[in-house]
């Protein structure tokens, strides 16, 4: 039976009222069960509404442009010129009309998506029309920045991811397609920071929800695609500028405001963490050591990590005042420990090489910490399979014998499962 017909039962009705008349319950709560009830009903319904609303906005707008590109060739250019503004005014209609009607959230979803693409092919129809020079950058540019106020006219949630992706699209048509002209795209950090306080407010109002999830994966995607492009000639300090990126997704991940959210659900968190292993690791190999170039210190890739190292160190400050000094693992510090090794012993190769083992190996340690203590499986194996992979890099450029390799898989293997046994074991004792 559906929750719809749940409430609209009789049944379902006369319980609440035999617990009101028996005092187990007041007929406030009785209000409130049945309020919950049909909310949930309604959230159901209305998400459906907004996803149908989206796709059909994507398909009008499709099915629009692909009739007027069959006749394109006949039309005339005052005619071409009426159609490339028809799609836009109808657009603006009902984006105003969903506005000052205040028209439900599918009606929003559905209404923005359809002008935004509106905006995007009534631009490039004038420039083919009227033959206007351009390259790809500027016209991504001024496509997002006319509909980025649409974000918050209509509260879009697919306008805000929409622009997003194109923004990611902008930086990387600027930083690395058009490499030879050593443009930065500044403009990608303004428009990101735009989006920001639309997923704040999604965050804040309602952490757990589907929307928030996909910007939790999103955000940090896209900073990770378009850092690359704030690299000028110190390549190597690239290294350095990812691992605080993602030192940084991975306090943000911890912050208080994402406690209640699942892990998988936590983008920030699993990226960062990813993030900072692999790279890591990959400095436990001697010969990345080895082929460290030289670099300024004086240069953009060195501001720039400066910059996420002092936002990363701030976030963990409020992190501690908000909760507590426990709150904070050797992940969270990660950056400042790679920066140290890389800025201080590059040209010592042992020395590096050895301190960086350890460093992976206690993120390791940290992680199966964190699993046993949240009774957390996925978490502990995590940390296991950190070690275990550690352990396997070595079997490449150290020189081994089989038997002890053989014996060293044994002892890995013989942990995952007894940590996993003692797990289980102590999480029955618990229960």
């Amino acid at each position: 039976m559906g929750i719809k017909n749940i409430i609209m039962s009789s049944k379902f009705t006369k319980e609440l009222e035999n617990l009101v008349k028996d005092q187990v319950i007041s007929s406030e709560i009785s209000e409130k069960i049945s309020q919950y009830y049909r909310d949930k009903n309604t959230s159901g319904t209305n998400r459906l509404f907004i996803i149908f609303g989206i796709f059909g906005g994507l398909l009008i707008g499709s099915g629009i442009i692909l009739m007027l590109a069959h006749n394109w060739d006949h039309f005339s250019r005052t005619t071409k010129t009426i159609l490339a503004f028809v799609p836009l005014l109808i657009g603006q209609f009902f984006a105003g009309f969903s506005i000052l009607k205040n028209k439900s959230k599918a009606w929003k979803e559905a209404s923005g998506t359809f002008l935004f693409f509106v905006v995007g092919a009534s631009i490039a129809l004038v420039s083919q029309i009227y033959n206007i020079i351009g390259d790809l950058d500027s016209f991504l540019l001024t496509w997002i920045v006319l509909c980025l106020p649409l974000i918050y006219l209509l509260r879009s949630h697919a306008v805000a991811l929409l622009i997003l992706i194109l923004s990611t699209n902008y930086a990387t048509t600027v930083g690395y397609w058009n490499y030879r002209n050593d443009k930065i795209p500044w403009a990608y950090l303004a428009l990101f920071f735009a989006v920001l306080p639309h997923y704040w407010m999604q965050l804040k109002n309602n952490s757990s929800s589907n929307v928030v999830s996909i910007f939790n994966w999103l955000l940090p995607i896209s900073l990770i695609i378009t850092l690359g492009t704030f690299i000028e000639s110190n390549e190597v300090l690239g290294f350095v500028m990812y691992v605080g990126l993602f030192g940084l997704f991975y306090t943000i991940g911890r912050l208080p405001v994402f406690n209640t959210t699942r892990t998988l659900r936590n983008g920030l968190l699993v990226l960062g963490s990813l993030g900072v292993v692999l790279l890591c690791m990959t400095f436990t190999f001697r010969w990345y050591w080895e082929e460290l170039t030289e670099w300024q210190y004086d240069s953009l890739e060195f501001y720039v990590i400066c910059i996420l190292g002092v936002f990363n160190s701030l976030l963990i400050g409020y992190n501690i005042f908000k909760t507590s000094i426990k709150s904070v693992n050797l992940f969270q510090f990660s950056y400042l420990i790679f920066g140290i090794l890389f800025f201080l012993f590059a040209d010592r190769v042992i020395v590096s090489v050895t301190l960086m083992n350890i460093l992976v190996f206690a993120l390791g340690i940290s992680v199966i910490k964190i699993g046993t203590d949240t009774f957390n499986f996925g978490i502990l194996n995590y940390g296991l399979l950190i070690i275990s992979v550690l352990i396997i890099c070595r079997f490449f450029d150290t020189d081994m014998s089989f038997v002890v390799r053989g014996i060293l898989f044994v002892v890995v293997g013989t942990g995952f499962f007894i940590t996993n046994y003692m797990m289980l074991k102590r999480q029955k004792n618990k229960n």
